[in-house]
């Protein structure tokens, strides 16, 4: 690995630092603050703090999932779920620290790396600050710019590499699923009981 390369190339690790790895920077699709009320019950769900700004906002990175190295601990990796379609959100078991956060479809050549277990400092340096681009902000827990142009722009950025990657036939999202397309860890489906329990902060 060249200087340049290492420059882009940025540590995964959980609270505890059982779960390790590396993230390459060069292929996020850009980063986002996302306000919904499943990424604040998944935030719930974990119960840890620092994940959520004041707004109840996550801090995530869109990326090329295949972008993600695990180097040790993925015994300690798990999966859950808010219901049986959504977005399987992986996490530490160790610690319950965040990792990511995919489509059930494995052939969606996208994984929202959540910023808690990234080296902070690489990534506001590779992209830019937290806040520039904002969405779901109609479940913020308090106020918060829209930023409208700015997601415009940003989700122009983050959408066209799926939109390539479907097109030219890119693989499964490993690591996270098999060859199979199946995910890797049985995700724990929360009931609908659960899961607005977590919403409302309960």
């Amino acid at each position: 690995m060249n200087q340049e390369d290492a420059a882009m190339t940025t540590t995964l690790r959980c609270r505890c630092g059982q779960v390790r790895g590396e993230v390459e920077l060069d292929r996020a699709y850009g980063r986002a603050s996302c306000y919904c009320r499943d990424c604040q019950a998944f935030a719930r769900f974990l119960g840890q703090s620092g994940i959520l700004d004041a707004g109840g906002g996550t801090d995530i990175v869109p990326m090329a999932p295949d972008a993600v190295r695990f180097t040790a601990g993925f015994e300690h990796v798990a999966c859950m779920s808010m219901g049986p379609n959504g977005l399987l959100r992986w996490y530490a078991s160790c610690c319950r620290t965040p990792l990511a956060n995919l489509p059930r479809d494995p052939k969606v050549f996208y994984a929202g790396l959540v910023t808690a277990c990234l080296d902070m400092p690489a990534v506001d340096a590779a992209l830019g600050p937290r806040g520039r681009v904002v969405v779901n902000t109609g479940s913020a827990t308090a106020p918060v710019e829209p930023a409208r142009l700015r997601f415009l722009l940003g989700g122009v950025r983050i959408f066209a590499p799926l939109i390539a990657a479907r097109l030219r036939g890119r693989r499964i999202a490993a690591p996270f699923f098999d060859k199979e397309g199946h995910p890797l860890r049985a995700p724990e489906v929360v009931s609908r009981e659960q899961r607005a329990s977590l919403q409302r902060g309960r």
